[in-house]
């Protein structure tokens, strides 16, 4: 299948034969579905704290930060917000010369002023035409004010990172980008000894900006917060890339006979999370930020979670310790299948048919594995993954965060808990990706290689097939200890168009 050129590009990417003979059987197996014993809810799955569970757990996240606790955030700020600006786009390559009335453009075009980049606006309008924006609307040049803000030759919000787009104003005049945001929210939520470390994957082209914006916002976030910030950035691993395939599942060539290669997907960052040097990793969405008077929630919340997880590993750490030196007896080993049972929501055969000596080994695997706690708010039609409990290889059911399309559309059943589910994942997390040695778990044993999906796509006018490894949170964490807590929807405010800029949580 592949030729000597073939090989050395593989090579160059850090990609072994057998695992590119791999993918290229995949586009022609797909992927399995899941096998779903139903979606989680509370008391099913999803843990409802009282305000007391709530505050014990903030005090010993606030315990272990006090100790000097390994802590990190982990953020994902790879994409270009293209997709953010898609009705903008739409409208500046269109025939009409008027937004229609309603239309997100129209009403982006009425809320100039609640936008926090208004002056930016202002200032490439006046750069490109002569007149700040408002001017602009006022002679009907619609599409002159749209064109400034995502063009490149304006302020090219249709080609950057969210990351480094403004978000938010405040009453001083100051402004902020998710990034900004994302460093204010880790120094309320994440500072051991004044120190705060942060991670952000980005792409390739974007590594400069990010570096530029980051050396220009430490200083002043650092007096502001009263803190010190450790920040690095990576990029997506070559490694991880996958093959292009033809529509009959051959490798897809360019003009010059070289395998075309792709991104595996927000999956592939689960090697780059593997070589953060922290036990606890917070892990969020660029978007998902708010300004600083609207942060409370967001900070009771990220505490909770990461006391919940702090509580958990103590036990783990706890039980195997005792199950590894063999202090155990009967009712010990029945203490440890409760805790799987009703904290990390396991259930499995084997707990009531295994021998004592076999059941311990089974119970040391289980519990000697990365550690996720994960928010999962109230379902209100907003975009994101579902909490479900899914059937794993063993025979064992555990929670499991699911996209719609790793379930089998033609089962009723699985329609059915897809439509009445309570839940979604605001992709809300906090790891512990240590084991209790203190030694780094090896990540990519945890993951479920069988999750994933194949989409079409074109490149120079052909058609093509694209292979995505499983999602960080979805397959690429499959094979963790998972906590499922109900949290509040007020912690979850991505910006998924600009419009959502006008809602009330990104109003400064």
């Amino acid at each position: 299948m592949f030729t000597e050129k073939d090989l050395t590009q593989l090579a160059s990417h850090g990609i072994t034969p057998e695992v590119a003979e791999a993918q290229m059987q995949r586009f022609v197996t797909g992927f399995p579905y899941l096998t779903l014993a139903g979606s989680a809810a509370v008391g099913h799955g999803i843990h409802a704290l009282t305000p007391q569970e709530e505050d014990f757990a903030i005090a010993r996240w606030k315990q272990y930060l006090a100790d000097g606790g390994e802590v990190a955030k982990f953020v994902p700020a790879s994409g270009a917000a293209s997709r953010m600006f898609k009705a903008l786009f739409v409208f500046v390559n269109g025939n009409a010369d008027k937004a229609e009335e309603g239309s997100p453009v129209a009403k982006i075009l009425a809320n100039l002023d609640k936008l926090a980049f208004i002056d930016q606006l202002n200032d490439t309008t006046v750069r490109l035409y002569g007149m700040p924006a408002k001017a602009l609307l006022e002679a009907g040049r619609q599409k002159e004010i749209i064109n400034a803000i995502i063009s490149e030759e304006g302020m090219n919000y249709g080609n950057l990172p969210k990351a480094l787009l403004t978000f938010h104003k405040y009453s001083d005049g100051s402004a902020r980008t998710p990034l900004e945001e994302h460093l204010a929210e880790g120094a309320q939520t994440a500072a051991t000894h004044g120190k705060v470390n942060l991670h952000f994957t980005v792409s390739a082209n974007h590594h400069k900006l990010f570096e530029k914006k980051i050396a220009e916002t430490v200083k002043p976030m650092e007096d502001r917060f009263g803190v010190k910030y450790d920040i690095s950035i990576s990029e997506q691993k070559p490694s991880t890339d996958t093959i292009a395939a033809t529509l009959d599942n051959k490798p897809f060539r360019d003009d010059n006979g070289n395998l075309v290669f792709r991104p595996g997907g927000h999956g592939a960052l689960i090697e780059n999370l593997g070589d953060m040097d922290s036990a606890v990793v917070f892990i969020k969405n660029i978007d998902n930020v708010v300004p600083d008077t609207l942060r409370e929630p967001t900070i009771r919340y990220k505490q909770v979670l990461a006391g919940i997880l702090i509580l958990a590993h103590d036990k783990i750490e706890e039980y195997l310790d005792m199950l590894r030196a063999g202090r155990y007896s009967a009712d010990d080993l029945a203490t440890i299948v409760q805790f799987m049972r009703t904290k990390l929501c396991i259930e499995s055969p084997l707990f009531d048919s295994l021998p004592e000596a076999e059941l311990a080994d089974y119970l040391i695997g289980k519990l000697n594995r990365p550690v996720r706690v994960c928010g999962m708010v109230r379902n209100v039609g907003e975009p994101g993954g579902g909490p479900y409990m899914a059937h794993y290889y063993d025979g064992s059911v555990s929670p499991q965060i699911l996209e719609s399309n790793q379930i089998d559309p033609d089962n009723k059943d699985y329609m059915e808990m897809m439509k009445t589910s309570t839940h979604f994942n605001p992709v809300d997390l906090v790891c512990y990706i240590k084991d209790v040695d203190g030694k780094p778990f090896d990540l990519a044993r945890y993951t479920d290689p069988n999750t994933g999906f194949i989409s079409e796509k074109s490149l120079g006018g052909r058609d093509l097939r694209a292979l995505e490894l499983p999602g960080l949170w979805n397959g690429a964490m499959s094979n963790w200890n998972t906590i499922f807590v109900e949290v509040p929807i007020d912690t979850f405010n991505p910006v998924k168009t600009v419009n959502d800029l006008l809602r009330p949580a990104h109003q400064a």
